[in-house]
């Protein structure tokens, strides 16, 4: 029978278990309670909160009056937080304390002078918020990107938590020798790296590998990514009820990994369902 494997790191980060808990701590209160934009990159989750009276909006200002308005993991503007605060809403900031690291870092390289580059995905809420944080500052997305740049003398970098390792070095490698000083600040959240390095570890033995968390979720993606390279049966669900038991057929071991936006019983679930369809 086949052995079913969960990685040494997956799962839910600080980060997003802090924004749940506070969250849900919110909700049993009774008051109208929503989150700007999606709590954290996870539909499955978002339901689970929408079920339970948590609303999503886009806007400050689509907040129904007197609400509790909650800031979502990947952060926002400084602009979009003070539109909050004049809109008479109670502020609830669910904001990654890694990600606030990354706004600092941010703010500090542009006061010092330096040409701030955002190392990640361009549109990500993560980024888009960390750009508000840096006036003039610029996304890089991969090294290829550095060649279209006009490179100033002193850059500085800050990287968005869930990117892979091998992007920034990259994206530095490119830069070296284009500026005078180019000074790096590494905020890939430490999860993001155990959690990559932990799935190609498990993905170097396995048969299958399946990856737990939201098709919207970039530190998923970036898991799947990595899997791929290294196990060609690897499947990319947000839940149990996605499982096939023709993907797991010949296989004597079966891993599983998670994006940090995925509950422990998320994975339990997907973990009890394969079990079930390799002994039927």
């Amino acid at each position: 029978m086949a052995r079913v494997e969960v990685a040494r790191e997956a799962g839910a980060c600080f980060g997003v278990e802090r924004a749940l808990a506070m969250v849900r701590g919110l909700a049993k209160g009774g008051d109208a309670l929503q989150t700007l934009g999606p709590l954290i990159h996870n539909p499955s989750v978002v339901q689970e909160l929408s079920d339970a009276g948590v609303g999503v909006i886009d806007e400050p200002e689509q907040a129904t009056a007197g609400s509790t308005l909650v800031l979502r993991t990947h952060g926002v503007t400084p602009e979009v937080e003070e539109r909050a605060r004049n809109a008479g809403l109670v502020v609830a900031d669910a904001t990654c304390p890694f990600v606030k690291k990354v706004h600092k870092a941010a703010e500090r390289l542009a006061a010092e002078g330096y040409q701030v580059l955002v190392v990640g995905e361009a549109g990500h809420p993560e980024v888009e918020g960390t750009l508000g944080h840096a006036a003039g500052a610029q996304v890089v997305g991969t090294a290829s990107d550095v060649d279209a740049l006009q490179v100033g003398r002193r850059v500085g970098l800050v990287v968005q938590t869930t990117l892979a390792e091998r992007v920034l070095r990259e994206v530095v490698a490119a830069l070296v020798g284009r500026c005078d000083e180019l000074r790096v600040f590494d905020t890939i959240c430490d999860a993001t790296s155990k959690r990559q390095e932990a799935a190609a570890e498990l993905a170097d033995h396995a048969g299958v590998m399946v990856v737990v968390g939201g098709k919207n979720s970039a530190n998923t993606t970036h898991l799947y990514d990595i899997c791929a390279e290294r196990c060609a049966r690897t499947h990319h669900i947000e839940s149990a009820d996605e499982l096939d038991a023709g993907w797991f057929v010949d296989a004597e071991l079966i891993g599983i990994t998670a994006g940090a936006s995925t509950p422990a019983d998320h994975i339990e679930r997907v973990r009890a369902g394969i079990e079930r369809l390799v002994t039927a």
